[in-house]
Parts: structure tokens; C-alpha cells; sequence
């Protein structure tokens, strides 16, 4: 899965780290650079205040296991109206202990019947598990089947989530009875972390593995994807058609998925499979760059590992209102909305990160599973991880190392926010709680380190092996130690005890020294990291790179395991122009150095890596050196470093040429933006023709800022032009400008889009859409209102649309309120206290009935 953290008021990308990543990429330059090591788990009983006091520590263990789940076959249809699903589950088991009793997660059923051969079973059922009396006493490795008849009501019952999952109800039916306009009617699934026995009966567990069969009966103007291959599509005397998926491999139960609705289906083929991309219809001549370049990633991996793509097909399913950032079920994989993009969108702005992650997962996490929610990281960092590898491939080491950077940025904010654990971790208070930057961002910077440790050759080697021994099974972090020690022939407990099984990372002070009579290169390195929750030293093999004042380099390995220690690196005949303690740029940890401003100046010049330049460019700003390396930033590769000086550049020809001219869409922007500073109408110039000749949003955003500056009629009309075409990433700043405008004409064009506005925009939309309501008459705002009752109503709708919505309602009563107490004519203060009453009562409404979608056709629909 690709997370996407965001809570009412901040956003976090996800995977699914989408987005594109956790933090903005102007930030980089801000956090320091840092890597982290683990210890070995012990479970221990720790003093409690007085000495005779001690309690064993919390220890989630992986789950015990009775029975084999082997094979699942669901016979499915749909209530739409009641957002239902009607089901048969066939279920085939082998005891694993002689057992005589079966135990079933399914949450928030209503059990019709369970039966074996035919035979009523009796059973206990406390609406999250069914304990069933089987027939008989059945033998380890005695097969037998269950069949159960049930109603699973997933939007009813309480909705719990977290920050990267943020619903827990399986099974989602979005704009179910069509009550909002111009919104797809959809179902689709969310099975992780144990959420998909909210609609079929299972053992809901990662250590769990069943082959499956879903047969699913939906209406014929809908299409419908499942993992596996679609063996039969017959139509229905009814209307109805019923799709039969199949997948012969077994999968944990967290992975089966479901998608119908509307969709158009892109098909292609790879290696004679078949891939599939189902996009709503908008963007069906998009698809294919939405999803780029699926086939050779699917070479590339299956490559690097010397290990095939292991499934029957691959496809890739869009759903409005997705709860997370994507999702790697066995070969269905479902992204959240923000993926859907035009080909201007996706204008510096691809979905690859997301896609890689996704398909990694087929081998990590769907091949092999992690054991428990404690061993996360054996999915999730690995997919993490093939971020990098992609990037390195297909783009090379500066896009790739600037991702790490990004990772390494996060991890380290978590950590000082949300405080250390180990990768490993299995005295978690809530398993949701695992999908955080250390499962994630942390486990693929390790990976990282391993590789840089055992090399290339070695390293995939030992992800075959790993694979190959582990396939189709579930897995923890002594399954990839054992693999990686049997090829490299080396014991490796102290690398996975320190970065697996501890928690925090190295935190390193660093003073270099030239002693020029010894001709020798001192460095004193210095261990901070707090022993309380760190090792209080790590272990680091590093490369240091000796850069002298000719651009020669020179490679010291160096291997750091003391808290205080002194490294000598001899035959440096002549002092450096500067020197890098983690030459290669694989640490997990912070560092402080010494470093004068002609070394960073000298850093910036010569080293080739990402890491090392934008740790001297960031320890340079605001110092007079750093416009000295303005002229060299400016003509680097990657985008980021010409972003980042831009604006200290004082030659205006140079700035306007980079505005129309530079090839990244950022760098265009904030050129445009630097110009307007320097020459107001210079810049107001080159936006406008910008907003002729430009095809990416960013600089036409920025055009239009400007604009709404200069020339605020123009950028309105500008818009009215832009409006039309439906750009959503530009809704927020249209609506800026409309909100401005205060006329509430433009109310039509915030309603039109209510349900399409993103995530990321969303609270600001809202903001503006208010500002302009409240310009308008009483009447107007009581439509303005209903309007908003189908965000604060709409079940399907996401939590934070219904919050946002309620919140606005609540505004705009507030503002009646308000001009009620200063009214004098006594028949409009008779209409405007109805207005408030009537408000009041649809924010009571809300308040006890948020999830009753009936109340939408009380209040009109919209």
C-alpha cells in the first residue's frame, strides 16, 4: 500500500507516498540528512515504579493458526439502495491441530445459514466472529468445506481508521443511489489491514493463504475486475450480468478485491498477459500515461530479481473517494483519484513512484507476506525501495537519490514527532499504527544501506533466494537475514539487530582535520544519539571520498563502531578541497560537520550526488558564498537545484528566458514568480504570455496570481476562458479569484465542482466558496446550503468532505445570525430568522443522523 497522511486541517503520498512524497520539495534543503539502526527484540518484564513491581512487556504475536484456509469461492450481488452485499461463501479448510471447532472473522453480518454437506451447523456469532460447531472431530489435514448464506452490511456499525488507512469498512459503495450529479456510482474494496471480513466470512489474517473464486453479479451497464482472470461473463434475463473471476495461486485474504462501476478499460498485453487499466471514461485517451510505463516496469523488476511476475494478469483500478494512497491487491491493484490525470497534468507530474510501488508489491507483501502487522515493513519497505530502483533506472542516480533524500526527510520528522520504534515492531498499541515513516520510508532506506553494504551482485542474489524459499508463504526479517547470509556466506545479525530490531538511528558530530607534516586526513566522529532509545552505537561500514583541489577522488572504506572515535586516512598530500565522511550517501542518521563555506562551495562543484549538493546548498543559504554557486546551480540536470537559486537571480532577460524557456514546469513558475518581484510589469507581461503558449498548471497558476495582482479584471476573464475547460488542478486558484471577484454568479461554478475538487484543495475551495456565499441574499444562501448537505450527508462521501461541509453550514448560519441582530425592517429580520432556524435544524439534522442519506432527498439533491 502507498499511504497518504492528511487530518482535517494538515495533508500529508501516497505509496500510495503519493502525492508525490510526505514533505514539499522545497523543504528538502531544510532537513538534515540522517539514517537509522536496529537491535534484536527481547521480551522482557521491565520495573514498574517500585523494584518488586514488573509486567511482561506488550508483545503482538503473529496469529495462531487451527485451521488452513485453502481455497474461497463468493457468489456476490448488491443493494445498492442499502448498501448491501448478498452473499454465498464456500469455504474449503484442512485442520492444521485436529479440531472439532472453526472460528470466522466476519464483521457486521446477517447470517442466513451455515452449512457442510448439506447439514445445518450450529454456531455463535457476536456480529465480529462466528464460532461454528463442526460436524465432526477432523484430522490434521482432513479437508472439508462450510458454506455460509449471509448479508454483510459494511456501512453500518461504527467506522474506525487511521491516519493512512482512514476508513475500516472493507467494502465501499460510493454515490450508491446517484443523489449527487456528474459523481460515478462505484463499489470497490479495502481489504488492509483486516477489513475485508466486513463483506465475506475468512480467517482476516496475513499469515493466512487461500486460492479464489468470485463469481459477482452486477448491473450490465457496469464492468467489474476481481484478482485473477475472468473465466465468464453471461447476462442476466434481469438486466444484470454475473462476472466470474478466478485465481488458482493463493493470496492472504487482506489482498481479495472487488471493483464495479462505470468504467472505460484500456487493455494492453506483456509477455502474453494481460493488462488492464480502468479509468473513467474523461480519460480513457489518458490511460495508458497515467499508468506509464507499466510493461517495462514489469520488465525491469521481473528482471532484477530473476524472478518472473508471479500473477495471471495485472490491472489497475481508479476509485473516487479511496481511503488510502493505493492498494497491491494480487493483480487489482485500486489508486485513489488523485492518479486520474490529463496528459497536461501529468506535465512533470507522472504517477511512477505510485505504480512502482504497487507492482513491487506483487513480489513483497503478495508473494511473500509478512508474518504480522509487527513485520510490516517486509512489504512496505521493499515497495518503498523500488521507488529508488526505478528512478535509477529509468531516470538516473540524481532522480533517484533525490527520492531518498525526500524519504530520509520524513523518516527523520517522524521520528522527532511521533518518536522511534523498531522496523520490527511487536509491542505496537494499534496495528494500524504501523503504517508510518519507519514501516515505510525507514525499511527502504535500510534496504538501501544493505545493498551499498553487500554490493550489487550480492544483494539481488539474496532477494531470490529469499523469494524463491519464501514464495507463496508468509514472512518476517530472519527469513531476508537467513537468505542474505546463505549467498554472502557472512553472519549479518548485527546489521538486521541494529537497523530491524532497535530503534532510532546514529546521530553523528564530525570535525575534520588536515595535519599536513603527516600528510594525513583526520577525522573525529562522535556518536549523540540518546542510549535511551538508540543504540548507543552503531555499527557504519561507510566509504569516505576525499575530494581534492585537481577533482581527483579518492575512497577510504572506513568501518565506525566506537561512540567517540578518530579516523586517520593517510597519503593525503595536500589538504582537501573538501571531504565526505558518507562518500557514497547511504547513511540513515544525522550528521554535523565542520565544514567551512569554501568546502560546501567545493562540495556543491564536485561531488556528482544529489545528497552532497543540496546539504552544502542548504548550509550555504544566507551566506554571501552562496550566490557564488548561483551561476553552477542554475545549469544543473536536476530541476530542484535551478528552483531552488532562481530566485537570486538579478538579470531579468535571464529570468524571462527561463520562464517561457527552462524544460521543468516548476522552474518556469518560480522563474516567472522571481521576475514579477524584480519588474512588476515585466512580469506581468510574461504572464500573459504565458497563459498563451504554457501547457503546464504550475506556471499557468502562477500567471494567474500574478495577474490577480496586476490586472485583476484580466484575471477574470482569464479564468472565465480557463473555467470552461474543467482544469482541476487549477480549481483552488480559480476559485481565489472568483471569491474575490464577490460575484456570486459564480456560485454556479463552486457547486458545479463540489465533488471534484481534490483532497489537497479542498479546504481551501471551501474556504473561498464561503466567502463568496456569504456575499449573496438570504435565498441564495440557503441554497448555497443544501447544497452542502449532500458533502455533510453523502455516507459514501469521505470524512473529511463531511466535515468541511458541516463546518461551512455552520459559517453561514453564523453570518445570518449576524445580519439578523443588525437588521431593523421587520419582515426581512422575520425571513432572516426562519433562514437561521432552518440552518439550525439541518446542522441538528447532521448531528444525529450524519449517516442517513434520506434526508439528501429531503433537502433536494444537488
Amino acid at each position: 500500500m502507498k499511504y497518504i497522511f492528511y487530518s482535517l486541517l494538515v495533508l500529508f503520498l501516497v505509496s500510495c507516498k503519493t502525492t508525490k512524497d510526505l514533505v514539499p520539495e522545497e523543504e528538502v534543503f531544510e532537513v538534515t540528512i540522517e539514517e537509522t539502526l536496529l537491535d534484536t527484540l527481547t521480551v522482557t518484564a521491565p520495573k514498574m515504579g517500585k523494584e518488586e513491581e514488573f509486567a511482561i512487556a506488550r508483545y503482538n504475536p503473529s496469529y495462531t493458526r487451527v485451521h488452513d484456509l485453502l481455497h474461497t469461492s463468493l457468489d456476490l450481488s448488491f443493494d445498492w439502495n442499502n448498501q448491501y452485499v448478498i452473499g454465498t461463501a464456500k469455504l474449503d479448510l484442512s485442520p492444521i491441530r485436529s479440531s472439532d471447532f472453526l472460528e470466522l472473522d466476519a464483521k457486521g453480518f446477517d447470517i442466513k445459514s451455515i452449512q457442510s454437506g448439506g447439514r445445518d451447523l450450529s454456531y455463535e456469532y457476536d456480529t465480529k466472529n462466528i464460532f461454528i460447531n463442526l460436524p465432526k472431530m477432523y484430522k490434521r489435514g482432513e479437508k472439508y468445506s462450510i458454506e455460509i448464506d449471509y448479508v454483510a452490511k459494511p456501512n453500518e456499525g461504527d467506522e474506525g481508521g487511521s491516519a493512512a488507512i482512514t476508513s475500516d469498512k472493507g467494502l465501499f459503495f460510493i454515490n450508491p443511489t446517484g443523489e449527487i450529479a456528474d459523481k460515478p456510482q462505484q463499489i470497490w474494496t479495502q481489504g488492509e489491514t483486516e477489513n475485508n471480513s466486513r463483506w465475506f466470512p475468512t480467517i482476516d489474517k496475513p499469515n493466512e493463504r487461500t486460492s479464489q473464486e468470485v463469481k459477482l453479479t452486477v448491473l450490465d451497464k457496469y464492468v467489474s475486475l476481481s484478482n485473477g482472470v475472468l473465466i465468464s461473463s453471461t447476462k442476466n434475463a434481469d438486466g444484470t450480468r454475473t462476472d466470474y473471476w478466478k485465481q488458482d495461486k493463493p493470496h492472504a485474504p487482506y489482498l481479495f478485491f472487488i471493483g464495479i462501476g462505470d468504467y472505460a478499460v484500456v487493455k494492453d498485453k506483456w509477455n502474453g498477459m494481460d493488462l488492464m487499466y480502468f479509468v473513467e471514461h474523461d480519460y480513457k485517451s489518458y490511460a495508458k500515461e497515467i499508468f506509464n510505463h507499466t510493461p517495462e516496469m514489469l520488465t525491469f523488476f521481473s528482471d532484477l530479481l530473476d524472478y518472473p511476475y508471479p500473477w495471471d494478469k495485472y490491472a489497475q483500478f481508479i476509485g473516487r473517494d479511496y481511503v488510502s494512497g493505493a492498494m497491491e491487491n494480487t493483480g487489482a491493484v485500486i489508486f485513489g483519484e488523485f492518479v486520474q490525470k490529463t496528459d497536461r497534468e501529468l506535465i512533470d507530474n507522472d504517477n511512477d513512484f505510485i505504480v512502482a510501488h504497487e507492482m513491487f508489491h506483487h513480489w513483497f507483501g503478495d508473494l511473500v507476506t509478512c508474518e504480522s502487522w509487527a513485520n510490516l515493513t517486509m512489504n512496505e519497505g521493499f515497495a518503498n525501495y523500488s521507488e529508488y530502483l526505478w528512478f535509477e533506472h529509468k531516470y538516473g542516480r540524481q532522480r533517484a537519490d533525490y527520492h531518498r533524500v525526500t524519504e530520509l526527510s520524513v523518516y527523520l520528522q517522524s521520528a522527532e514527532r511521533q518518536g522511534k520504534h523498531p522496523l520490527i515492531h511487536y509491542e505496537y498499541e494499534n496495528k494500524e499504527s504501523m503504517f508510518d515513516a519507519h514501516s515505510y520510508n525507514k525499511g527502504g532506506l535500510v534496504l538501501h544501506m544493505l545493498r551499498n553494504y553487500l554490493g550489487d551482485e550480492i544483494f539481488f542474489l539474496g532477494l531470490n533466494k529469499y523469494l524463491r524459499d519464501n514464495e507463496y508463504t508468509a514472512v518476517e526479517a530472519d527469513d531476508l537475514r537467513l537468505a542474505m547470509e546463505e549467498i554472502s556466506g557472512e553472519d549479518l545479525n548485527w546489521f538486521f539487530n541494529q537497523w530491524f530490531f532497535e530503534s532510532g538511528h546514529p546521530e553523528l558530530d564530525i570535525i575534520y582535520t588536515y595535519d599536513a607534516p603527516n600528510q594525513e586526513m583526520k577525522i573525529m566522529v562522535e556518536q549523540k544519539q540518546d542510549a535511551e532509545d538508540s543504540p548507543g552505537v552503531f555499527q557504519l561500514p561507510l566509504t569516505t571520498k576525499v575530494y581534492t583541489t585537481n577533482g581527483d577522488i579518492i575512497e577510504y572504506p572506513i568501518w565506525i563502531n566506537q561512540r567517540k572515535q578518530e579516523i586517520i586516512l593517510t597519503e593525503v598530500t595536500e589538504k582537501p578541497a573538501v571531504v565526505i565522511l558518507d562518500g557514497d550517501n547511504v547513511l540513515l542518521g544525522t550528521q554535523k560537520e565542520n565544514k567551512t563555506n569554501e568546502e560546501w562551495v567545493a562540495q556543491f562543484r564536485l561531488s556528482d550526488l544529489m545528497s552532497d549538493k543540496s546539504t552544502a546548498l542548504r548550509s550555504l543559504k544566507g551566506k554571501p558564498e552562496y550566490k557564488e554557486i548561483v551561476d553552477a546551480a542554475i545549469k544543473e540536470e536536476h530541476y530542484l537545484f535551478r528552483k531552488t537559486v532562481v530566485g537570486l537571480i538579478t538579470d531579468e532577460a535571464q529570468l524571462e528566458d527561463l520562464a517561457k524557456n527552462d524544460p521543468h514546469s516548476s522552474v518556469r513558475s518560480e522563474a516567472l514568480k522571481a521576475l514579477y518581484g524584480k519588474n512588476n510589469n515585466k512580469g506581468a507581461l510574461a504572464a500573459k504570455q504565458v497563459l498563451v503558449q504554457e501547457k503546464a498548471y504550475d506556471p499557468i497558476t502562477k500567471a494567474l496570481e500574478i495577474l490577480a495582482q496586476s490586472d485583476p479584471k484580466l484575471a477574470l476573464d482569464e479564468v472565465d476562458k480557463i473555467a470552461s475547460e474543467n482544469p482541476k488542478p487549477l480549481f483552488s486558484t480559480i476559485a481565489d479569484i472568483y471569491a474575490k471577484s464577490k460575484e456570486t454568479r459564480y456560485l454556479d461554478f463552486f457547486e458545479k465542482n463540489l465533488h471534484e475538487v481534490s483532497i489537497y484543495s479542498i479546504f481551501n475551495y471551501y474556504d473561498k466558496y464561503y466567502k463568496l456565499a456569504k456575499e449573496a441574499d438570504v435565498d441564495r444562501i440557503v441554497e448555497t446550503t443544501k447544497v452542502m448537505m449532500t458533502g455533510a450527508l453523502g455516507a459514501s462521501n469521505p470524512f473529511y468532505k463531511r466535515f468541511v461541509s458541516t463546518n461551512t453550514i455552520n459559517k453561514l448560519k453564523e453570518e445570518l445570525s449576524s445580519r439578523m441582530e443588525d437588521e431593523t425592517d421587520a419582515s426581512k429580520k422575520s425571513k432572516l430568522s426562519s433562514s437561521v432556524s432552518l440552518l439550525q435544524e439541518m446542522i441538528d439534522d447532521i448531528k444525529s443522523k450524519e449517516q442517513d442519506t434520506d434526508l439528501l432527498q429531503r433537502y433536494g439533491s444537488f
